[in-house]
């Protein structure tokens, strides 16, 4: 079974890399990369279904987070244009998309799914717990920003919006733990933190 999702992770990612880099760019490439290898870690039965179908659907949950169908976002897609791109049904692009975005517990802008043009703007990305209290951390003292940098929690510090050099490590003052979790951890540590999703939503209603 394992051996299978192997050989069928690898044709998905055949077609998500060609139909990324024909019709998207290259985050999304990377993304959906990512969500391949994510799948196939978590023991998600890849091997159950044409690669067609997983690819689409991935595309497609990708899509979700980052609002592909919104078309002020630059690429931008509708459903349909996906599901013919993909040469399979909306349901069972749908249909997909709903097992991978129910094992992954993604939400639209989740921050660990997020394009690295959209972090910027995506407030959950800069979320921070700090001493209990949930705050967003581009409003917080530099030295906060730094050490939230430093603990890997947030991409980059706001006012530089590049990394900074490495410093030596020192004691934080206060505690800032990350919110929410990395995506390493996103089978288990995500599912507390969000709501489930109980049907297909990406597109649905926008092209009416």
């Amino acid at each position: 079974m394992r051996e299978e999702s192997r050989k069928a992770a690898d044709a998905i990612l055949g077609l998500t890399n060609a139909f990324c880099r024909e019709h998207l760019n290259e985050e999304y490439r990377e993304l959906c990369e990512d969500m391949v290898v994510e799948l196939l870690d978590i023991d998600v039965p890849l091997g159950s279904g044409k690669p067609a179908g997983w690819a689409c659907g991935i595309v497609h949950a990708v899509g979700f987070v980052n609002f592909l169908h919104d078309p002020s976002q630059s690429p931008h897609m509708t459903s349909v244009q996906l599901a013919e791109g993909f040469g399979v049904s909306q349901q069972t692009m749908q249909a997909k998309s709903k097992i991978i975005r129910d094992e992954l517990d993604l939400m639209q802008m989740d921050p660990d799914w997020c394009l690295t043009s959209l972090r910027e703007d995506n407030p959950l990305v800069w979320m921070v717990s700090l001493n209990g209290f949930i705050a967003d951390v581009r409003y917080l003292p530099r030295e906060t920003q730094e050490e939230a940098y430093r603990l890997g929690l947030i991409p980059y510090i706001p006012a530089d919006r590049k990394p900074p050099e490495p410093e030596p490590s020192a004691e934080p003052e206060t505690k800032v733990i990350q919110f929410p979790s990395g995506q390493s951890e996103a089978a288990t540590a995500k599912s507390a933190r969000k709501q489930k999703d109980d049907g297909p939503t990406l597109f649905d209603g926008t092209e009416r």
